[in-house]
């Protein structure tokens, strides 16, 4: 769902920025307001999990591979704003280290799996939820099928914006500028992947998340209780840390599935496909050739062992640069906590 530099045209990107900074703006100021310092290192978890579960490639009717996002269980244990939060920084780093998606698409690819998928699962949930018990069964069933709706309706979204490409931006002669696959084309690809595939694999890891958070500690379903007066406690949860380092150990397996993922072509192999490489896409694409490890590898590896000892690398890297920066966040929200008026805090 990453898509890359020169599949939309500029002006798509600037329309994408222009709904996704006042998101930014809103979720920032709503986070800071109302999310208290003590669950900061739970958005630096989750922020993490995104990260690191976007690297399970899985295998797709087709010879295409997908992924989950992570972007549902987010929206439900720490809410759609700070969803949007999380998932942003994840899909800022993989793009500027890893080349993971583009830099012009960037707000795109937020657009889509930081905005319309979190706030499309946590509708679902708590639709399905309602006022119930924390451990109520109708916590995690209601978290599953968001998460699936909740990745299906951003492959929708997607789909549309690549589809669009072509029957906006072409040539006299009405060749596609950008990306190539009609609407009849797109829409189809990216919906039946993650309708079939993908959006089960979201919805069950969302499920079990949620289960297993009712089972150990059912308090982290609810982030806006009010924390217990005396000193800033962060939640922390060595379970979760233990579980995510354990998914960091498990990530070269992403390497097993082959292809790329639809609509992620490289313009050498839309080249083999098409048989040419539309006009505006060959201008932007590789507007970001800084990324240090792009496609999560290093230039001239060949052996799939060093591949997979680099793949880990990456998420090790990706993960670190997570967690300092939430830890960054976190220090400053307990300093300037400490600074108020008693009374003035959440």
């Amino acid at each position: 769902m990453h898509i890359p530099d020169g599949y939309l045209s500029p002006s798509t990107c600037v329309s994408c920025a222009v709904v996704m900074v006042p998101a930014w703006v809103t979720a920032a100021r709503k986070v800071r307001t109302w999310l208290h310092s003590r669950f900061v290192p739970l958005m630096a978890l989750g922020a993490a999990f995104s990260f690191t579960i976007m690297m399970f490639n899985v295998p797709v009717p087709g010879g295409t591979t997908a992924h989950a996002v992570g972007g549902g269980i987010l929206a439900v244990v720490l809410g759609p704003w700070a969803a949007l939060l999380c998932v942003t920084v994840a899909l800022a780093i993989q793009a500027l280290l890893f080349g993971d998606g583009g830099i012009w698409t960037l707000a795109a690819n937020c657009l889509n799996m930081a905005l319309v998928l979190p706030f499309t699962a946590y509708g679902v949930y708590r639709a399905i939820s309602g006022t119930s018990a924390l451990r109520a069964t109708r916590r995690w069933v209601g978290a599953g099928i968001g998460g699936y709706l909740g990745l299906t309706a951003a492959a929708l979204c997607v789909g549309v914006e690549l589809g669009l490409q072509p029957r906006l931006f072409h040539t006299a002669s009405g060749v596609p500028l950008y990306c190539p696959y009609p609407l009849s084309v797109a829409v189809p690809a990216m919906l039946l992947t993650h309708l079939v595939v993908v959006g089960p694999l979201e919805g069950v890891v969302t499920a079990l998340v949620v289960r297993s958070l009712q089972a150990s500690d059912p308090s982290l379903l609810d982030v806006h209780a009010r924390p217990a007066p005396g000193p800033v406690t962060p939640v922390g949860d060595r379970k979760l840390w233990w579980a995510l380092g354990g998914l960091i150990l498990l990530s070269p397996l992403g390497l097993l599935a082959r292809g790329t993922a639809w609509g992620e072509w490289g313009v050498d192999e839309l080249q083999q496909m098409l048989g040419y490489i539309p006009d505006g896409m060959h201008r932007l694409a590789g507007a970001w050739p800084h990324a240090p490890f792009g496609d999560y590898s290093l230039p001239g590896v060949e052996s799939s062992w060093a591949a997979a000892l680099i793949y880990l690398v990456c998420a090790l890297l990706g993960v670190g640069v997570i967690s300092l920066l939430m830890q960054v966040v976190w220090r400053f929200q307990v300093a300037e906590r400490a600074g108020r008026p008693p009374g003035s805090d959440d």
